[in-house]
């Protein structure tokens, strides 16, 4: 898709503004603008992305994903921002939102995505589902990556965290009530802590038994929302090691259910719906922000 050039510049407009086509789109309530590059890029800038992302200003989201040109191992490369503008790793249901799409176009059932991470296999099931092979968990200190060695199972910090990465940084918190814990607060006060270089995800999960659990995550770059797809992966995937929960776990967040599950091999497995909302195109001048 090519930026097209506003056809009639005037007080509203300028030269250098550009008309974007977008899809917004959602998975258990965590949710994306998603921009196709495949065509030609479009050069956005942190500020512009922003501002996109922003739900007073622009057209308002968790994250921003760019869809860009496949080669012969993917159909398409994907590429996550964050609603402040900064690039993410890995971004579970905004992978699957993103396979979706292309599946519908495709008429195809399976997707091959190339993700800053690695490579991300998607499966359309029966039942509507979109369920995505997220890669193996990296669960050693400098994959993390953390500031210095540590024991990942069970960070040096207060509240016994354990961390994972999905191909972003995670810590996951066990609590006994969610209903009663700080969410926003501890979320921001840890996102930055010193032990995160990269700062970091933080997931507050409270276990429901060895097949459930319940989970609030404040997301790096994007503050507290309905679901995060690679922070139920975490969070599942601390629980089966700290033997509170077995590989295959449903993950209810505020925005609704995620299945994942941890193969013997190391990949993580991540299902749960996607919903298109609505398609359009909007402004974006190069003075965005």
């Amino acid at each position: 898709m090519r930026p097209l050039a506003c056809p009639e510049p005037g007080r509203a407009y300028n030269r250098a503004t550009m008309l974007v086509e977008f899809h917004k789109m959602q998975g258990a309530g965590n949710d994306f603008v998603v921009l196709d590059e495949r065509a030609a890029p479009l050069g956005l800038t942190a500020s512009q992305l922003a501002w996109l992302a922003d739900r007073r200003r622009g057209v308002g989201c968790d994250q921003i994903i760019l869809i860009g040109p496949g080669d012969e191992a993917a159909d398409a490369a994907i590429r996550f921002y964050n609603s402040d503008g900064s690039e993410a790793g890995a971004c579970g249901n905004g992978t699957r939102c993103a396979a979706s799409l292309l599946a519908a176009e495709t008429g195809r059932r399976d997707v091959r995505l190339r993700g800053p991470a690695g490579p991300l296999a998607a499966e359309m099931l029966e039942d509507g589902r979109v369920r995505v092979d997220m890669g193996a968990a990296r669960l050693d200190w400098r994959d993390i990556p953390l500031s210095g060695p540590a024991d990942t199972l069970h960070l040096p910090l207060a509240g016994d965290p354990a961390a994972c990465s999905m191909g972003n940084p995670h810590a996951t918190f066990f609590v006994d009530d969610l209903d009663t814990t700080d969410i926003a607060a501890r979320g921001a006060a840890l996102e930055h802590d010193p032990l995160f270089p990269q700062a970091c995800n933080i997931g507050f999960a409270q276990m429901l038994g060895p097949r459930r659990l319940r989970l609030f995550v404040w997301e790096r770059g994007a503050g507290l929302t309905l679901a995060c797809g690679t922070g139920a992966c975490a969070a599942a995937v601390n629980a089966h090691r700290r033997g509170l929960a077995a590989r295959q776990c449903l993950v209810e967040m505020p925005g609704g259910r995620l299945e994942v599950a941890w193969r013997e091999d190391g990949h993580v497995l991540l299902a749960g719906p996607s919903v298109l909302d609505f398609a359009g195109r909007i402004l974006v001048s190069d003075t965005a922000r």
